[in-house]
């Protein structure tokens, strides 16, 4: 360490010790009287019975107290119990260290391996990212499935969502894309899952294989609204320190749904007025912010990412997918209409679009989709007469040759596990076929 740093170090050290007493406790949030803090500083809540301290953030203020949201148990704080203001705002460790491993949201391992202590310092929450320092992308990136490679293809840095009701094979299509995609990091972020399938999650969708090159964070349903929250940036925050090493790194979050439910709770435990289904203003604003640090960027690497977004009752138009679908870079709609007749991924390939296909694909791929997409549109608009027997063969040439294309359009996009050559697998079938 040189001078310079030695003299910075002193000049932001802290040398008079903030304090404030707790007030009360009322629902998720903790008021007290002072210390002297500010917005998303961390402090240490002191209490005789507890063996440590109990940490957590500031939230807001109201009145000229201060409002805060533990990250843990409360348990054995009570009114008058001492608060040391810490002066850091949330921060994570990251580094190479973290490769295979399973994480809670404070880069903690939750796998019984090694304790992780090395790495960097990066904050939980950045200054934005300037446009300019953004590349435009212009490279697919593999995903393994075929209807998405070859229909839906997907470009190095783009922001897709997965839009699903529950029960439909999202986690599953989550598993296999961590498992073939073409980067060099998967990072993956379990938002709010039931413990039962965070494991389920590890073991079976990514696999010993798929987990070597990956990094699971994960904030269960049973842990406080602001760890939640915590989660999704410290999944983010790693994906960008490997994207900051030149590597192209593929982020996977299930679900932003989740994330915006828990900020949902912190809204309205402060204070915020409700809105549409009782979302908070703060909801919606937290959704870009989270997802506008993914992307392709120059002089460095990439950020692929995928967020699933959890289709409360099938209702596509609810909030969070209205929000979510408008700062995206594309959205595949899972169908459960689809995923009843057995054909898994059950991507409904007419409601899903990929806005940057056409940077990333060929002019021959292209008119391969349209007159594929055209095809099974036809179709769609004649299921009901073709399956009540109402049409006739030989009546309308080109909805005959939409009932054999889509017959075996059918069984070529139906796949068990990711394959390399996805994408050539469908278009070979499409030239054959269209």
């Amino acid at each position: 360490m040189d001078k310079r740093q030695i003299l910075r170090a002193i000049k932001h050290c802290e040398t008079i010790q903030r304090t404030g007493r707790v007030l009360q406790f009322y629902g998720l949030v903790l008021e007290a009287s002072g210390p002297d803090v500010f917005l998303g500083e961390i402090c240490e809540i002191y209490t005789p019975k507890a063996a440590h301290p109990v940490v957590a953030e500031v939230v807001g203020f109201r009145d000229g107290n201060v409002l805060m949201m533990p990250y843990g148990n409360l348990s054995g704080i009570h009114v008058g119990s001492e608060i040391v203001a810490t002066g850091r705002s949330a921060s994570l460790r990251v580094g190479e260290h973290l490769m295979g491993r399973v994480v809670d949201a404070f880069g903690r391992p939750i796998d019984g391996k090694d304790f992780l202590s090395e790495g960097e310092e990066y904050p939980l929450y950045p200054d934005p990212i300037n446009p300019l320092d953004r590349q435009r992308i212009t490279e697919q990136f593999t995903t393994g499935i075929r209807s998405i490679d070859a229909m839906l293809s997907v470009g190095v840095g783009q922001r897709v969502g997965l839009f699903a009701g529950s029960g439909v094979g999202k986690s599953t299509l989550l598993g296999q894309i961590a498992q073939a995609s073409s980067a060099d990091v998967n990072v993956i972020a379990l938002i709010g899952e039931r413990g039962r399938e965070v494991l389920d999650f590890v073991v079976e969708n990514l696999g010993e294989e798929g987990l070597k090159n990956s990094i699971v964070v994960v904030a269960g349903a049973d842990q406080p609204a602001l760890v939640r929250v915590h989660a999704a940036y410290a999944a983010t925050t790693i994906a960008e320190y490997f994207k900051n090493q030149g590597k192209k790194v593929f982020l996977a979050m299930d679900s932003i749904t989740r994330f915006a439910m828990a900020q949902r709770e912190i809204g309205l435990a402060i204070g915020e007025p409700p809105t549409a289904r009782g979302y908070t203003p703060s909801a919606f604003a937290q959704i870009p912010k989270l997802v506008e640090r993914a992307g392709n960027f120059r002089d460095s690497g990439s950020i692929t990412a995928v967020y699933t977004v959890l289709v409360e009752g099938d209702d596509f138009n609810e909030p969070v997918s209205d929000a979510t679908r408008a700062i995206l870079d594309g959205h595949i709609i899972l169908s459960r209409k689809i995923a009843t007749r057995g054909r898994f991924p059950a991507i409904d390939l007419l409601e899903s679009v990929s806005r940057l296909q056409k940077q990333v694909s060929s002019n021959e791929d292209q008119l391969l989709v349209t007159k594929s997409i055209k095809l099974l549109s036809l179709y769609q608009d004649s299921k009901d007469l073709i399956e009540l027997g109402a049409y006739q063969e030989g009546n309308n040439p080109q909805l005959d040759e939409a009932i054999v294309f889509y017959q075996g359009f059918e069984e070529v996009v139906s796949q068990v596990s990711p394959e390399e050559d996805a994408a050539e697998i469908l278009r070979r079938w499409l030239r054959k076929n269209v």
